[in-house]
């Protein structure tokens, strides 16, 4: 029995920033991995997505380089290229988390965990026991119960994928799919995306949403909404998708398709030994993160409260800082997320669909990148800002960007939600010019 202070299950973002957390406090810390450091986020999502999405937006800025003056004929792109640049970024930053977990105060233990009881876990033959055990073992992609779901590709299985296929249907229009059907279509591969919900990325503000759509129609990506998929079949022309599209039944034929319908928690073994309560959803956890069981916490995809690598490492915080008999000021309802998509959306807080539904008074402001200086000379005007405000004291209740750098300009209303200021000090502060933040302050000055 080796005896530390804090065990954490699970080395993606949330397992390993908060074990590198809890050693900079001095606690001992055994970290068991059964797969690769790093997680899903680093290794099969977040990362070797995003270097895909890079080069889907520079072969999407080429093919579009007349309104510099640059000719460029035909656009020749090789995916192999494309696919050893995201295996080359995914091992550096792997290597680099190798690194923070060889730091002092943290053991790595390589196995599958299993709970033994509520304060022992076993790997590869050898019991593990601590005070505190923080469960962060991630989720794995989700299918439909369909005829001939084992024949459609996970998101794992599309990023292992190193020939394109020529035609490609995706099944789910939410951050995945689209992401995916952006990268796609801008190598030539002919996309087609069959969402069952009326609109595409259905967390998103409906008016964000419906202008991706139209710019990625634009761009050749074929996308069917309010279609319930219900089944996939093999012909002698690939895969058939058959579905119900707005009461008539439909299909068509893709070589390739790919499930991008959600994913759901993985729970170690032995969670019945240790008392451990769950749900449809993944792992009960109260607001500290910690499970019914005193001492043992759930951090992440698998309770399922939000399933976004930062929120994991959020929760992390929130978790290390209850064992540690401290108070934590991370507000984890005010959690940015992102489509890194050719333009970027992101979002924070409520839409207007929900604060109606809520019944919170609000006020609405939107501005457009085809306004603002920097956007113009980028040559990327495409988008919107919507920011969305309590009636009664201009905080800001929800923010909707689609456009250049949406991601990182999301920041300025997630930074002023979490202060609690006002819309109206967003609009005074100054902000530099030409930049892209402008789009942001020219919302905020409507109100």
């Amino acid at each position: 029995m080796i005896s530390t202070d804090i065990i954490i299950i699970g080395a993606g973002p949330g397992g390993y920033e908060m074990a590198a957390e809890a050693a900079h406090h001095g606690k001992k810390v055994v970290i068991v991995e059964r797969d690769l450091l790093g997680g899903t986020c680093l290794n099969r999502g977040c990362i070797p997505t995003k270097a895909l999405c890079r080069n889907a937006e520079v072969i999407n800025t080429v093919r579009e380089a007349a309104q510099f003056g640059v000719t460029t004929g035909e656009v020749t792109v090789d995916y192999g290229v494309a696919f050893a640049r995201k295996e080359e970024v995914v091992k550096q930053l792997r290597d680099g988390v190798a690194m923070l977990m060889g730091g002092d105060g943290i053991t790595v233990v390589n196995g599958e965990a299993k709970f033994v009881d509520a304060k022992t876990v076993e790997v590869a033959g050898e019991q593990y026991t601590a005070p505190a055990i923080v469960i962060a073992t991630g989720s794995i992609p989700r299918g439909l119960p369909i005829e001939g779901a084992d024949l459609a590709m996970t998101s794992d299985d599309i990023l292992a994928m190193q020939e394109l296929p020529k035609s490609l249907c995706i099944v789910g229009g939410g951050v995945i799919g689209m992401e995916f059907a952006g990268v796609f279509s801008s190598f030539g591969v002919e996309v087609t995306v069959v969402e069952f919900m009326k609109e595409i990325l259905p967390p998103f503000d409906k008016d964000i949403a419906k202008r991706l759509k139209t710019v990625m129609s634009k761009r050749g990506v074929n996308i069917l909404t309010q279609a319930a998929v219900n089944g996939i079949h093999k012909t002698d022309d690939g895969l058939e998708i058959t579905f119900d599209h707005k009461g008539k039944a439909k299909s068509i034929v893709a070589e390739k398709v790919l499930m991008s319908v959600g994913r759901q928690a993985v729970l170690p073994e032995g969670l019945e030994a240790a008392g451990v309560g769950t749900s449809r959803r993944g792992i009960e956890v109260d607001n500290n993160m910690m499970t019914n069981v005193e001492g043992i916490y759930a951090i992440g995809d698998v309770n399922g409260r939000c399933m976004l690598a930062h929120a994991a490492s959020a929760q992390g915080s929130v978790a290390l800082a209850h064992i540690l008999g401290e108070k934590s000021n991370v507000k984890l309802d005010i959690v940015p997320s992102a489509v890194f998509t050719t333009p970027e959306l992101a979002m924070v807080g409520l839409t207007e669909q929900q604060c109606e539904d809520q019944g919170i008074e609000i006020v609405t402001a939107k501005s457009f990148f085809r306004s603002n200086g920097k956007a113009v000379a980028m040559g990327e005007t495409d988008g919107m800002v919507k920011l969305i405000v309590s009636s009664e004291d201009l905080t800001i209740v929800g923010c909707h960007i689609c456009g250049p750098h949406a991601a990182d300009l999301i920041q300025e209303a997630v930074t002023a939600m979490n202060a609690g200021m006002p819309v109206t000090n967003m609009a005074s502060a100054i902000h530099g010019h030409p930049t892209l933040s402008e789009v942001v302050m020219a919302a905020a000055k409507q109100f």
